[in-house]
């Protein structure tokens, strides 16, 4: 179906009401046939380019889009309203541009037969795995509605640490910023003009001198220098992340760098205990929900730890007994799912390792945010100091030699 052209149709269907949409099909007279099948009578009727997953890639959804998208669709499936008038509805509010292609295809797709679930799985830049495999148990259990809340609220929280993490981090971010543009300002502009006045009155510079001025020439006259090579290293890395190789050092070393490190870690741990927790409790099975969970993780290393667990599930193990043994989970976290499978409770324990350490996120990230500003305050002290001592170390010789 992925190859068939797409054509754009307006149709009034049985209550007279217009219905724009778009429908894949191997020809025009099979489109009318489907609107006919579906009592939709056809007024215009136009093929048009298709719109692939990967344009929408262009496009870049906000989050909250989403969110917003979940629970008003939860509500009128609640109010029992069928998929395809909540589909029409929820294709002409929603506002964010990727998330409304999407949803018009999906629309289309689900008039043209395909489960809601197979709809949503030819949008992944859209609806992850991990919202196409919920859905999939929803709409296999009945349970639509209760999922799509469930979802909202798990992608409303996600959001909510995401932004709790921005905003603690963006006054040191700034403080950064504002110190590189003051020190480019200091070597480019103000130390030139210090040096000319030292050459004019023929001042032997102290070595300190020489050194800063040294600096002060090349940044002035090779600026574009420094940005090719830190544009370089940039992309270098990049590049080199592209590979697998280097993926997954990049994410061991991510996960090794003293406080950084933790922080990485904490932030996975959280996110594969509260989305494993919300997959298993919605009904999708539990080697489906690792599977899915390795891919969410957004790290090399705890992914293939992950999917070590589920070979070791497969072949008869417990839960706890791989992840422990990886060495990359903390043992408060395998203790508790062990306590969780020996009780019948394990997507409660998730859910409770996962509020847990989302609290030690924000934790760490305050103490993280509290550490920078005094270490940024001592290296502009120490810069400062510097450029002073190395401008004052001629002004004292002037004074000495006249003095003398």
């Amino acid at each position: 179906m992925g190859t068939m052209p797409l054509y754009s149709y307006v149709a009034i269907d049985p209550s007279g009401r217009t219905v724009k949409s778009t429908i894949e099909a191997e020809s025009e007279s099979f489109v009318l046939a489907k609107l006919r099948d579906q009592s939709l009578h056809c007024l215009e009727m136009k093929a048009v380019k298709k719109k692939s997953s990967v344009s929408l890639g262009q496009k870049k959804m906000k989050p909250k889009s989403l969110v917003v998208f979940s629970r008003q669709f939860a509500t009128m499936i609640d109010a029992g309203i069928p998929i395809l008038r909540c589909l029409d509805i929820l294709s002409t509010q929603t506002k964010d541009p990727a998330l409304k292609v999407a949803v018009e295809q999906i629309t289309a797709d689900v008039k043209g037969g395909l489960a809601l679930n197979e709809a949503l799985v030819k949008h992944p830049k859209v609806f992850n795995a991990l919202y196409v495999n919920m859905v999939r148990a929803a709409e296999v259990g009945g349970i639509l509605d209760k999922i799509l809340d469930r979802l909202s609220g798990f992608l409303e929280y996600e959001a909510e640490i995401k932004g709790k993490i921005k905003s603690a981090m963006m006054y040191p971010v700034l403080v950064l910023c504002f110190s590189v543009l003051m020190l480019f300002v200091l070597f480019s502009f103000v130390l030139p003009k210090f040096k000319e006045i030292f050459n004019g009155m023929d001042v032997k510079l102290p070595a300190i001198t020489a050194a800063l001025f040294g600096m002060g020439d090349f940044m002035s006259k090779s600026w574009y220098l420094i940005l090719i090579a830190v544009a370089g290293i940039f992309i270098g890395i990049k590049s080199w992340g592209k590979t697998p190789r280097g993926r997954y050092q990049i994410d061991y070393l991510k996960l090794r760098v003293p406080i950084v490190g933790e922080l990485a870690l904490k932030m996975s741990v959280a996110r594969f205990s509260r989305t494993f927790g919300t997959l298993i409790s919605s009904g999708v099975p539990m080697l489906r929900s690792l599977e899915i969970v390795g891919e969410t993780l957004g790290n090399v290393v705890l992914s293939q730890a992950v999917d070590q667990t589920r070979i070791s599930i497969r072949e008869g193990n417990k839960l706890s007994t791989p992840l422990a043994a990886s060495g990359l989970f903390p043992s408060m976290v395998t203790h508790m799912i062990d306590i969780g499978e020996e009780s019948g409770r394990l997507s409660e324990m998730l859910v409770k390792v996962g509020d847990f350490y989302d609290t030690e996120v924000e934790s760490t990230v305050k103490g993280l945010t509290s550490m920078i500003e005094p270490v940024l305050i001592i290296f502009m002290g120490v810069i400062v100091g510097f450029i002073a001592i190395s401008v004052m170390s001629p002004v004292f010789s002037i004074v000495n030699s006249v003095n003398n």
